[in-house]
């Protein structure tokens, strides 16, 4: 594995320390991703995102979906080991714990748990004083008329 060192970056930067702490955790993490349980996501909207989840076997009391340092953390254990013997079990109801790291201004807006999906919205609200704006350019002949009109009002 290669090993890249990102000292470089943080002494180059100003603002980005959460893309090189990000780049970080991932080179770090040497555990392999577990594919359980398998998922999709989705951009709904310019704003909004959707995570689905395949949680076949799972109530809703089952699961649980938390945010906690920018991080979405969703979780699933079985309430009760099942007591019934099985011929074949091919629906994994083993327990998991899955982490998606969150963007600046991304918030969750709800969940639902149907047919076998957990269902997360996501909405990126950015906030005012980041949105782009556009400042008006003035001429120096615009300052000078306005500059007349004000002394004109000023003698009347």
């Amino acid at each position: 594995m290669r090993h890249f060192d990102f000292a470089p970056l943080h002494r180059a930067s100003i603002g980005f320390d959460q893309i090189a702490d990000m780049m970080d955790r991932v080179l770090a993490n040497d555990t392999p991703q577990q594919g359980y349980p398998p998922y999709n996501i989705e951009k709904t909207a310019d704003d909004s995102y959707r995570i689905s989840l395949a949680v076949a076997g799972f109530a809703e009391g089952d699961l649980s979906v938390e945010v906690k340092e920018q991080s979405l953390i969703v979780a699933g254990r079985k309430a009760n080991a099942d007591q019934a013997k099985y011929l074949h079990r091919g629906i994994a109801t083993r327990a998991f714990e899955r982490k998606f790291h969150l963007a600046d201004h991304v918030r969750v807006t709800g969940a639902s748990h149907e047919n076998g999906m957990l269902h997360i919205d996501l909405t990126r609200e950015i906030p005012e004083a980041l949105k782009p704006r556009r400042i008006a350019i003035e001429s120096a002949t615009t300052k000078q008329v306005e500059k007349d009109v004000v002394d004109a009002q000023a003698v009347n």
